[in-house]
């Protein structure tokens, strides 16, 4: 007894220990005139439903698990065996008792419990039929309830084991095996996990328990496909846009080229350029402009330079890539405008075709009315000349002479308006040039009851311009305007040139309240030979006007209400003027270089 390697203790009837080995010392402290109950229990009386009692009166061995109290005053578990021990006579009069210690068996079978219960995944144990033996919550809460059943029953709402079992596996070989799957929810959406099937027992037949362990992935999966459908997406976007997209790193570096930018820069290999390459490329603003929130450019025309050397306008912006507060890099869109400035040329010339031909039938029609005017004249004059009538002479005289002033002056317009030309551009301040128009002119509209006045915005800077051209336009339209003011019924008339900058244009406004223009009217201002002058206009001033406003790379706009006036607006855009200027210069030397 004294050896053997667990706590052994013996009673008597009074439950008093009358001896114990060194093992149930050391577990339970001094024994040596004391009550089993005391040493086991730390209690001054005999337990309730005390099992050595039980032992006394019916002399069977019993077991139990017990709480008790160990030398240190700690709780503990064991286990109680009781076995009865007779006299030669038969009596029982002495208990064996043997205790094993379970304290720390139950705590690792507690922590062993909850870690089954709580471990965020979903765990499982399956015998060689594959029924589900144990079930965690999460399992329940993710397959649903497994009672009876087999885990391809539960997990996969099959009829048979799965292709291809994992668990098959763990049972066949005793390794461990890790799989993904796809089975299916309580609600019937399906459930993506990763499974890891492991023995978990094993008997004479080899391994008798697998324990499994899911994580349900389902979440993760969607948020994938969510993210792979989004990405694609966008991808298609880039790939398939007309306009040239690329990205860069903070550092430069090139991070993403679209076949638009391909094709517009002439990168022809797969590789994408070095950082110091594509500088060469782009404009030196994308390099250079600084980092901010919003759009980093916007420049509506500016030149990229091929791998071969040639320059093609484009438009081109530029984004700052952030992801929250970490700066990503930034991205530029080029949009080539080659298509859209040859539009623009045949447009040009198509109206400049349409214009001629207009022209040409205008002014046949013109001089044939003209001739009319002669040859009425000339009548005049011979029938005075054959009768002796001076008085019909003489108004056969004045005849020729209006038809010759009118077709002076409609040669004279004509010339200029044919007068074709490259506009020469320089650098212009559009308020001196409006106000000495109106200086030269205020005093004539005066004559005439108009009030001539300028409205010059101080804000308005230089821009490059022909000024004699510039002068022609604005003259032809104060001439009209105070023409028009001029002809008011109850006088007062008022005209107003405005100088001002709208959204990169610079305008030219000149506001009349004259009684206006109708719709019909309005139509054809722009063709030619059309007057509301009578015999004073050749009906070429406003087309002259609208002609050289073109080669300014400008449009005119006209807003009137008949009865209230008109505002004639010639806009000249800022950009434009720069591109003219800048063409004019580059083709100086050429044209130079042509003369002999």
């Amino acid at each position: 007894m004294l050896q053997a390697p667990f706590n052994v203790a013996v009673i008597n009837r009074d439950h008093k220990i009358v001896a114990a080995n060194e093992n149930f010392e050391e577990y339970f402290g001094n024994w040596r005139n004391r009550h089993c109950y005391e040493v086991y229990k730390g209690k001054s009386q005999i337990c309730e439903n005390c099992q050595s009692e039980v032992t006394f009166a019916d002399g069977r061995v019993r077991v139990s698990d017990e709480t008790g109290i160990d030398r240190h005053g700690r709780s503990c578990q064991y286990a109680l065996h009781l076995s009865p021990l007779k006299d030669k006579s038969g009596a029982i009069n002495h208990i064996v008792q043997i205790t094993t210690d379970l304290t720390e068996t139950r705590t690792w079978q507690r922590q062993y419990d909850l870690l089954f219960e709580r471990v965020p995944c979903s765990a499982f144990v399956i015998d060689r039929d594959f029924h589900l033996v144990r079930v965690n919550t999460r399992f329940r809460e993710t397959f649903g309830d497994p009672e009876g059943k087999c885990c391809y029953q539960v997990c996969k709402r099959r009829k048979t084991p799965c292709r291809n079992c994992t668990a098959a596996m763990t049972f066949a070989d005793g390794a461990e095996h890790v799989s993904s799957e796809v089975g299916v929810h309580p609600d019937g959406s399906p459930a993506h996990y990763f499974v890891t099937s492991s023995p978990l027992s094993r008997s004479d037949e080899g391994v008798a328990h697998v324990i499994q362990m899911a994580t349900d992935i389902s979440q993760v999966y969607e948020l994938e496909r969510e993210l792979r459908k989004t990405q694609d997406f966008y991808e298609a976007l880039i790939q398939n846009s007309p306009a040239g997209i690329l990205a860069v790193d903070p550092t430069g570096n090139p991070k993403l080229m679209n076949p638009a930018a391909r094709d517009l820069l002439g990168w022809t290999t797969l590789q994408l350029p070095a950082a110091a390459r594509l500088k060469e490329l782009l404009p030196q603003e994308f390099s250079e402009s600084e980092a901010c929130d919003k759009k980093l450019l916007d420049l509506p025309e500016i030149a990229v330079r091929t791998t071969r050397g040639q320059e093609i306008p484009v438009h081109l912006s530029a984004v700052e890539l952030k992801s929250g507060r970490q700066h990503l890099g930034r991205a530029a869109f080029l949009e080539d405008l080659r298509g859209i400035m040859r539009l623009e040329q045949e447009k040009l010339e198509a109206e400049r075709m349409a214009t001629v031909g207009q022209t040409v039938a205008g002014l046949a029609h013109t001089i044939k009315n003209l001739l009319m005017g002669v040859e009425g004249g000339m009548y005049m004059m011979d029938s005075g000349l054959s009768r002796g009538d001076t008085k019909r002479i003489a108004s056969g005289w004045q005849m020729l002479q209006r038809n010759f002033e009118k077709t002076n002056a409609l040669v004279k317009d004509f010339l200029s308006f044919a007068k074709g030309r490259i506009p020469e551009l320089h650098p212009t301040d559009p308020n001196t040039l409006a106000r000495d128009i109106v200086n030269l002119y205020v005093d004539a509209a005066r004559m005439q009851g108009v009030e001539l006045v300028l409205e010059a915005d101080p804000q308005v800077s230089p821009a490059p311009l022909d000024r004699q051209g510039m002068e022609t336009c604005v003259t032809n339209l104060l001439s009209n305007a105070v023409d028009a003011a001029a002809m008011r019924a109850e006088g007062g008339g008022k005209v107003v040139l405005r100088t001002r900058e709208d959204e990169g244009d610079l305008i030219f406004e000149v506001d009349d309240n004259g009684s206006g223009i109708d719709e019909e009217l309005k139509e054809k201002l722009f063709t030619t030979f059309f007057t509301t002058k009578g015999t004073k206009g050749t009906g070429l001033g406003l087309l002259t006007t609208r002609k050289i406003v073109q080669e300014h790379g400008g449009r005119m706009e006209v807003d009137s209400t008949s009865g209230q006036g008109s505002t004639f607006r010639i806009r000249l855009s800022r950009e434009r003027l720069k591109a003219i200027a800048r063409d004019a210069t580059a083709s100086a030397p050429r044209s130079s270089e042509q003369k002999p």
